[in-house]
Parts: structure tokens; C-alpha cells; sequence
């Protein structure tokens, strides 16, 4: 594969492959707990990654790539326990668009302290976002209320830290660190679930949609960590945000899920703005 459309092309599967995961662990979260769904999608993960490493015969990393792996599977998970309840309650073309706009533009300004300012199609894309956002919360009588952005805005907050954590950790291994941010994440969330609500396991009859939600969401994190170690940190993210797309088609292909005009001129707003971001 060519080297400059390589980060391009992994980006965009990791989208696809997302925002597939997040539509599935939103549809799941509708009929089970939302930390079980999490947790099992994780476990799920780490069993296909753990396989696929062992398979390829892919070298463990050096323990900081690890430990970034655990930094990363932190946000990542607290970022999917919040999507997934935004999904659950509200609609899906509303959460997941708001959650990538801010998942785009955290790894950005982190990449501004780190490598200067942006320039100015990215300041350009900030401002997008911001009006992406109103008009995604203006849609006639049911409007989305300001404290209904806070779980999509929290989901947003931890898929950035994902990336970052994620992008230290790319070095020669690809896999191993995703197996310790699933490891990560699971061991975390069983203990808030265990704190919070013991009996938080979903039923057998939601274990496929769940399973298939982490066998998505597992080959996104693959992906992203392939287009971070071919190309920039920024790209790399910023293409693995476009996950609304697939998720809003999905929502409308099967759901039936219809937007209003403002509401759907956000969207398109919205993921202008990724777009700009990463130019």
C-alpha cells in the first residue's frame, strides 16, 4: 500500500469499523446494562486480539508501550460506557456525531502544544464544530436539551485521550498494546459496575449483538493503531472520528431513524468540521 494513502485508508476503516461497534453497542445498550454490554465487548476484544497476536506472532512491546495501552483503554472504556448510554437514551445521529467532534479536536490541540499551532482551516474546523453542535441541539419541539450533550461531550473527552494514549503506544507492536488497554478498560469498569449495580449482566439473548459490537469496536482500535503508526496523530484521529457516518447510515438503514432539517444540517456540519480539522 502507498505509503501517503496508507494513514488515509486505516483511518477510514477504523471509522467504519467503529461506528458498526457503536451502533450495535447502542442497540445493545437498549435491552441490557450498560457496563455489562461494555465489559463482555471488551473481554471479547481481548480474546480476538489476543488470538490474532499469537497468531501473527507479533513481539510483546516494551512495558511503557503497555502502560500507554492501559492509559489509553481507561478513556477509551469510560468513553463507551458514556456513548453507549447516549445512544441508549437519546438518538444515535445526535451522540455520535457531538462525541467525535470532540474526539477529533482534543488530539489536535494536543498536537498544537506539541508541534505548534494549527493552521488556519483547523481554526476554521473549531468553529464549525461549535455551530455543528448548536444546531444539533436545535430540533423544534424536541429539542436536545444542553445537559443532554453531557454524555456525548464525556464519550468525546475519553475517545481523545484514547488517541493520544494510543498514538504513544504505537511502536513496532500493534496488537499487544490494544490487549492491554482491553484489559485495562474491563478491569476497570467490572470494579465501578461491582460498586454501582452487582447485577449488571445482560441476558444470553443479548450476548451476539454485544459480542458483535466488540468484535467491531476491536478491529476500529487495529485500525486506528495502524493509521497512527503510518502517518500522523491528527490524521489518525481525525479520520477515525468520522464513526458518525457509519453509525447515522445504520440508524437510518435499520431504525428508521429520521433527523430534523436542523438537526441533520448539523450533522453535516459536524463532520465538515473533522474534515477541516485534519487538513
Amino acid at each position: 500500500m502507498n505509503a501517503e494513502f496508507a494513514p488515509v485508508m486505516f483511518g477510514l476503516a477504523s471509522a467504519a469499523s467503529w461506528g458498526a461497534g457503536d451502533f450495535c453497542g447502542g442497540l445493545a445498550t437498549k435491552r441490557a446494562p450498560v457496563y455489562g454490554v461494555v465489559i463482555i465487548s471488551q473481554i471479547v476484544g481481548v480474546i480476538l486480539l489476543v488470538g490474532s497476536a499469537l497468531a501473527l506472532g507479533e513481539k510483546l512491546p516494551p512495558p511503557t508501550d503497555l502502560l500507554w495501552g492501559g492509559v489509553a483503554g481507561l478513556g477509551g472504556g469510560l468513553g463507551l460506557v458514556a456513548l453507549y448510554s447516549a445512544l441508549a437514551s437519546g438518538r444515535m445521529g445526535v451522540a455520535a456525531p457531538v462525541s467525535a467532534v470532540v474526539a477529533a479536536a482534543i488530539p489536535v490541540a494536543f498536537g498544537a502544544l506539541a508541534e505548534g499551532l494549527p493552521r488556519v482551516w483547523q481554526f476554521i474546523g473549531f468553529a464549525l464544530a461549535l455551530a455543528a453542535v448548536w444546531l444539533i441541539s436545535r430540533s423544534g419541539e424536541a429539542a436536545v436539551r444542553a445537559r443532554d450533550l453531557g454524555l456525548p461531550l464525556a464519550a468525546g473527552f475519553g475517545f481523545g485521550l484514547f488517541f493520544i494514549a494510543l498514538d504513544r503506544a504505537s511502536g513496532e507492536a500493534v496488537l499487544w498494546p490494544i490487549v492491554a488497554a482491553r484489559l485495562t478498560s474491563a478491569a476497570a469498569l467490572t470494579g465501578i459496575a461491582t460498586l454501582r449495580r452487582p447485577s449488571s449482566m445482560p441476558a444470553l439473548e443479548h450476548l451476539p449483538l454485544i459480542a458483535l459490537s466488540g468484535l467491531f469496536d476491536t478491529g476500529g482500535n487495529a485500525f486506528y493503531a495502524l493509521a497512527a503508526q503510518a502517518g500522523r496523530l491528527d490524521v489518525a484521529a481525525v479520520l477515525g472520528s468520522l464513526y458518525p457516518a457509519s453509525t447515522v447510515w445504520l440508524a437510518w438503514l435499520i431504525l428508521k431513524e429520521r433527523l430534523t432539517r436542523m438537526q441533520i444540517i448539523g450533522v453535516a456540519a459536524a463532520l465538515a468540521a473533522i474534515v477541516l480539522i485534519a487538513v
